[in-house]
Formats: structure tokens, sequence, C-alpha cells
């Protein structure tokens, strides 16, 4: 998906400057404020965490910078030039009878890979940084829901998005499992200059955090800022 139409251009993306601005962005279902009023900066290659209690509105954001909700009122200011999101939510979108490799391969796209060597040797070493190599053959309604949330987040970094959201990405995984997620996804913030905006309420994973917090109540933007200071 993409904050605008047009041509994408995944490769280079550099670091610094404003990405996205969320505006005044509320968002309204009947008689309840899922957001109000939040203002909202994003720099490229920035890792965001985006925490709260459940119900705070964390996932409704992420919707509305992705394009899924159309804000009740404010708006999301993309940049200049096209932004290719990707994103990974609760529904994980995966075929539930096709194998993890079936599912992986549905992501090659001719426009980021010269042929299906490459994106098999990528997809080979991301299966391997997640240690799911030895599960490509297993029928995906026959894994668990960690594995699950693990198999969509490789098929998301196979799309090589400038963005990425995620919503509750390793709410199934242990601590240790999901530590060694965002691992992973520091690293690959630090090669390409990935931008990530990652909804939790995992405090502990929060804690360990060295970035930019958004911090979310009611709907309400209470902090945002160093992750240090929540």
């Amino acid at each position: 998906m993409h904050l605008q139409t047009g041509t994408s251009h995944r490769n280079n993306f550099l670091r610094g400057g404003i990405l996205l601005t969320l505006e005044n962005l509320s968002a309204t279902f009947g008689q309840k404020k899922a957001l109000s009023k939040i203002n909202l900066k994003v720099s490229k290659g920035e890792m965001l965490f985006v925490t709260g209690a459940s119900g705070a509105g964390k996932t409704t954001l992420l919707r509305c910078i992705a394009g899924e909700v159309e804000p009740t009122k404010g708006r999301v200011n993309g940049p200049e030039r096209n932004v290719f999101i990707s994103r990974v939510f609760q529904d994980l979108r995966l075929i539930q009878d096709l194998s993890v490799w079936e599912n992986l391969r549905l992501s090659f796209d001719s426009l980021i890979y010269k042929n299906q060597k490459e994106f098999s040797e990528e997809a080979g070493q991301l299966c391997s940084f997640f240690s799911v190599k030895d599960r490509l053959n297993d029928k995906v309604m026959n894994l668990n829901g960690g594995l699950k949330q693990i198999i969509a987040l490789i098929r998301s970094l196979l799309s090589k998005p400038e963005l990425i959201l995620l919503d509750e990405p390793t709410s199934s995984l242990d601590t240790e499992s999901a530590l060694r997620v965002f691992e992973i996804l520091e690293k690959f913030n630090e090669k390409s200059g990935l931008t990530c905006i990652w909804a939790t309420h995992n405090r502990d994973l929060v804690k360990k955090f060295n970035g930019n917090i958004a911090y979310l109540d009611k709907g309400k933007l209470i902090y945002s800022g160093h992750a240090c200071f929540i």
C-alpha cells in the first residue's frame, strides 16, 4: 500500500527529515472517540513504539497511517515522494491451507528482485534469522500463533518496505522471542533505514528500548519522546 499513488522507489531510502506528520488526527466510531487530536511527527529511519493499554487507540492510529481508516478530523501527511508501506496487523492475512514457503513466495515482485533465485536467497536468509527455515514445508494452519506472526513479518520484510507498521506483532511470543524479533528489526533499521512503527502494550519490551515512543491513553497522545521517560 502507498501513502500516495504512483510508482514507489524502495532503494537507498535516506535517514533524516520527516516521513509522516499527523495533524489533529481524530477518529470516531459511533459514540466512541478512538483518537482525539493526535499531533505526531515520524522521521525517516525512526523506530517508534506506540504504546498504551488495550483500547488506547494504538490499532486505530496504525490503520489511519495505513489508509485503512479515514480520520473523522485531521489528516496524515505523507512526504513529497511516494513511500511503500508494509503492515503486520492482527489479521496476519496468511493463507492457511498453503505452506509457509508458498505464503512467502506470494511476496515475489519482479520490480524488487532480479529473479526468483535472488528472492529465494533473501527469503532463506530471513528464515534463518528468525529460525524458521525448517518449517518452510509446514502448512500455515498447523503453526502456533507465534510462528504465524513471524511468517507474516518475514513476508512483509520481503516486500522491502520503507515503512513497516506492526500491531502487536509478538503478542503470541514469549519475552525472549519477542526481544529477538525486535533485535532483528533493529538490524534492518541500521542496515537500510527501515522506518518502523510498532504498537504494543508489552512494557518489558518497551523498557529495553532506547528510541522514541508515543504513549496513548483513551485516544489521546499523552507523551511522545524518548522511551527512558516512560
